[in-house]
């Protein structure tokens, strides 16, 4: 063989080679249902960074919630407010769901509830400064009556102590839930002289303090690699855990026991494996009901994504040229038929992952921006100037408090704007 006829056999061995290395298109347009959102959007929308609520997705997967929490007769459901933290969502999910049973993590929510939901019935979700349950009554509004329809998260001795006093100095009496250190390790009694010392004192002054149940959140047990433990040696250790503070407390202030205690557990990622246990008398439930992507897990596998953010493209400026490399910046374009449409949509740097179209990349050598964030696809994705970018959230209650009134929309159509909490 002929010196010239191997090398450039050879090159165009190592040409082919190199294609087969190149990424492949992972473009496409739009799929129907963000191709409608996107019309309603640029026809009727607020043309900004936009949270998006599906309210059919909304409807399934409170109807999932509810069917599942109905399978033990008597036991209700507590609607997780930090997750869905608008007036307008929560009473939503309230009258779908038949509940008016509050988790709170907030002392301002905590005041927005109690206004809001003057017959609602509210329970903590992690014990808060004491200071804060001082603010929230100073700025208590309306007929909602503490005594009767708020409970406090209590995890310690020295915190029950610290709201007993405050109780004392502001003629109070105040309702007293224990959170149970089921497997977490986040907090919480994690053994009988801990729960002792706060039932002993609730006993001492039952002028100021009253017992009203346990709480016991474990979201850890579908989380906890099997080489670590069973999801079902995990869920029935937690379990036994609160079994055994209901047993200390009947046996050593059984005066306290009472049908219509509040016996708190699961969270969304738990839920449905509480179906075959009978001891909780409630289940609370918040993000799963809009399902962000990082619920994406097995217990949840029936829920649907509820919940997007959409935003304007603003620019779009054709392949990939990064400062610096300038037009040289056409290799990677070359390369990566991804990189060969680069747009900047309006706002960025959300915990959210890219949705629709399909095939859009972040850029890592841009970075990040909160302004105009830099986003590269294949010309397949067919995006123009005005089109929407739609994401998924990652989490909820941190990202849905970003965007003003969230957008109810019902196939595909806008219905309502909810304002979202303040403070």
């Amino acid at each position: 063989m002929k010196r010239r006829h191997f090398v450039l056999g050879g090159l165009a061995a190592a040409s082919g080679a190199a294609a087969l290395l190149r990424p492949s298109d992972n473009g496409a347009p739009y799929p129907e249902y963000f191709a409608q959102l996107n019309r309603e959007l640029k026809a009727n929308g607020p043309m900004r960074p936009s949270l998006i609520i599906d309210l059919d997705r909304l409807d399934h997967n409170i109807d999932q919630v509810t069917a599942s929490i109905a399978r033990q007769p008597g036991r209700h459901y507590r609607i997780v407010e930090k997750s869905l933290p608008s007036e307008g969502l929560l009473d939503y999910v309230s009258k779908r769901s038949g509940s008016q049973r509050f988790m709170s993590f907030h002392q301002p929510f905590l005041n927005h509830d109690a206004q809001y939901w003057p017959a609602g019935d509210v329970l903590l979700g992690k014990p808060l400064p004491v200071r804060s349950a001082q603010i929230f009554y100073e700025q208590l509004q309306g007929p909602f009556d503490p005594e009767r329809q708020l409970q406090w998260l209590i995890d310690t001795p020295a915190h029950m102590r610290q709201y007993l006093e405050l109780a004392q100095g502001q003629g109070l009496r105040m309702q007293v839930n224990i959170e149970i250190d089921v497997g977490l390790h986040r907090g919480g009694v994690a053994n009988d002289a801990a729960l002792m010392g706060i039932l002993d004192l609730i006993a001492a002054n039952p002028k100021h303090l009253s017992f009203s149940g346990f709480m016991g959140y474990d979201p850890h047990v579908p989380a906890v690699p099997s080489i670590l433990g069973s999801r079902e040696s995990l869920f029935q250790a937690g379990m036994q855990r609160y079994q055994h503070c209901i047993d200390v407390l009947r046996e050593t202030h059984p005066d306290f026991w009472r049908d219509d205690l509040t016996l708190n557990a699961a969270g969304s990622p738990t839920y449905r494996l509480h179906e075959a246990e009978s001891l909780s008398s409630e289940l609370s439930v918040g993000t799963g009901l809009l399902k962000p992507s990082h619920y994406d897990i097995d217990t949840l596998s029936a829920h649907q994504p509820a919940v997007f953010i959409a935003t304007p493209v603003v620019k779009k400026v054709g392949p990939i040229k990064l400062p610096g490399l300038d037009d040289r910046s056409r290799i990677l374009s070359w390369w990566d038929v991804n990189q060969s449409e680069t747009f900047f949509m309006y706002g960025g740097n959300w915990q959210a992952d890219y949705a629709a179209p399909p095939g859009l990349q972040f850029n890592a050598i841009y970075g990040h921006s909160s302004n105009q964030e830099i986003v590269n696809a294949s010309p397949a994705v067919a995006l123009q100037v005005d089109d929407q970018i739609f994401l998924r959230p990652q989490i909820t209650e941190a990202v849905l408090l970003q965007f003003g009134d969230l957008i109810a929309v019902r196939n595909g159509k806008i219905q309502a704007y909810w304002p979202v909490f303040s403070g």
